[in-house]
């Protein structure tokens, strides 16, 4: 069942991989303006927020997870080959959101399925999970074929095509997985359920959560960044060829896998603070060495690396955190809470950022065959390290894990409890 469910996750996220990396270069190449590139980015974030509550509220209410799978990832491939042949934004555009608003949902429907057919969930999700970060490497090795040193619009469409074709695969493979029923909704879990999402929210009147929850912010902007800047990075400035920038980027991915097998002894010895500071600094570092050593080669391809402290250390600590902070029956809600920072809000934002800075930073250089536009990268990622600093001063200062999370702010809630 194990190997059943690690295929699962590895087919579902190697469609994200597929294209994510070199979404934001595919537009410019067709002309799309930061505008334009914002809205395709938001598209994302709106899915997102949609996708949580969907998800949570009513797709697992009605349909098996197997089925749910299986259609949305069958019309999740059409709206991607849709996008791999529309030139014109409003047709990309509407392909594009099509294809994100059936997707998201999937992410938590997947999570359910594997949950209610593992015998030990705690225990095992994590050898499972790991399937979806094998996938994202995977997903980027085909482009090594696909892909010219010099790719071309017409080549990088197929970000999309081969994202469709994991799609039907995907689609095609939810239904061997086991049946998994919908969860009916009774009467007062029901009203729990609605419950949960309010207090989850008042929770941000409790400093160390309202600290947690600005600093996640901070930092789902910069790692949101980072995949909007780094393919055009690597290719325009560092001068690595476009066939390969997918698969240097995805080194991050192998990093993370190693990273996540420590995290749990890193905990144990750092503590929650300064673990996530470690991580949060990582962005940081990353920056920096993109902003002054682009022109060592080595340099930029190794702290890719950085990827794997950056998310384990940082993001997946903050989920661990919210799940033993929290009371039992906010928990889901209270994930929900800060998934739609790192995959909505900080998405959308960092869509409307980094596009119209890099158009605001470009400027004429002489080359040997004339003048040329390039991005002055320098002075671009200052700006994420300067979030990335910023977020650590504030776990540093003000976020204290001894402070108590409240069970809830119902009259009547249980006791909060030491964090």
């Amino acid at each position: 069942m194990r190997t059943r469910l690690l295929v699962m996750m590895a087919l579902q996220i190697a469609i994200w991989g597929a294209w994510a990396p070199k979404l934001f270069p595919y537009m410019t190449m067709l002309g799309f303006g930061p505008g334009h590139q914002a809205l395709v980015g938001s598209a994302w974030g709106i899915a997102s927020v949609i996708g949580i509550f969907f998800s949570n509220q009513f797709a697992d209410r009605r349909f098996s997870a197997e089925r749910f799978l299986a259609v949305s990832h069958l019309i999740g491939g059409l709206c991607l080959v849709g996008a791999g042949f529309a030139t014109d934004f409003w047709p990309f555009f509407a392909c594009f959101l099509g294809y994100s608003l059936v997707y998201v949902p999937t992410l938590s429907v997947g999570n359910t399925l594997a949950f209610a057919n593992l015998a030990q969930p705690a225990r095992e999700f994590g050898a499972v999970r790991v399937g979806g970060t094998l996938g994202w490497v995977l997903a980027s090795w085909p482009f090594v074929f696909l892909l010219g040193a010099q790719a071309t619009a017409a080549q990088v469409r197929w970000i999309f095509l081969v994202a469709a074709i994991l799609s039907f695969a995907m689609s095609a493979y939810a239904l061997t997985l086991p049946h998994t029923p919908p969860q009916r909704e009774g009467g007062r879990e029901g009203t729990v359920d609605r419950l949960a999402w309010r207090r989850a929210f008042a929770s941000l009147r409790q400093p160390a959560v309202a600290v947690l929850f600005l600093v996640t912010l901070l930092d789902a902007v910069v790692h949101n960044g980072y995949f909007v800047m780094s393919d055009a990075f690597l290719t325009n400035r560092v001068g690595i060829a476009g066939n390969l920038s997918m698969v240097v980027l995805s080194l991050g991915q192998v990093a993370e896998m190693a990273t996540m097998a420590v995290l749990g002894w890193v905990l144990a010895r750092l503590g929650w603070r300064l673990t996530m500071i470690i991580g949060i600094l990582g962005h940081a570092a990353r920056f920096l060495v993109f902003a002054f050593l682009a022109d060592s080669v080595p340099a930029i391809v190794a702290v890719q690396l950085l990827h794997g402290v950056c998310y384990a250390f940082f993001f997946a600590t903050v989920y661990i955190f919210v799940d033993d902070a929290f009371p039992k029956d906010v928990r889901v809600s209270a994930q929900g809470l800060f998934n739609l920072l790192i995959l909505g809000v900080g998405n959308v934002i960092a869509s409307f950022v980094f596009p119209a800075l890099s158009s605001r930073w470009t400027v004429v250089v002489e080359t040997a065959t004339g003048p040329q536009a390039a991005v002055d990268y320098r002075t671009l990622f200052l700006v994420p390290t300067a979030l990335a600093l910023a977020g650590a001063v504030l776990l540093a200062l003000f976020f204290r894990p001894g402070q108590r999370v409240g069970r809830g702010v119902d009259q009547g809630a249980e006791q909060p409890v030491e964090v």
